[in-house]
């Protein structure tokens, strides 16, 4: 969800509460620990943005993968021509 607010000089976009997910909500839909889910940040397993200390995971990027069970979309062209 989100939200517009209006504020007098300029208009900005804020996320609403569902378009972030938490390490442990993942950890529990993935049957693994939150460890385990770190790790696959930092492996660029899962897709996510690091700042600082903080792991930002959006909910969308997230269910994409989960959808694609992770699998990245190699196009036809990269393939050699035999």
């Amino acid at each position: 969800m989100v939200t517009m607010i209006n504020s007098p000089s300029t208009m900005s976009t804020v996320a609403g509460p569902s378009s972030r997910i938490l390490v442990p909500e993942i950890a529990g839909r993935l049957s693994i620990g939150r460890l385990a889910v770190y790790e696959m940040l930092e492996l660029r397993i899962i897709p996510g943005i690091r700042l600082g200390r903080r792991w930002i995971i959006t909910r969308h990027a997230y269910e994409q993968w989960e959808q694609t069970c992770g699998v990245r979309k190699v196009p036809a062209t990269s393939y050699p021509e035999r």
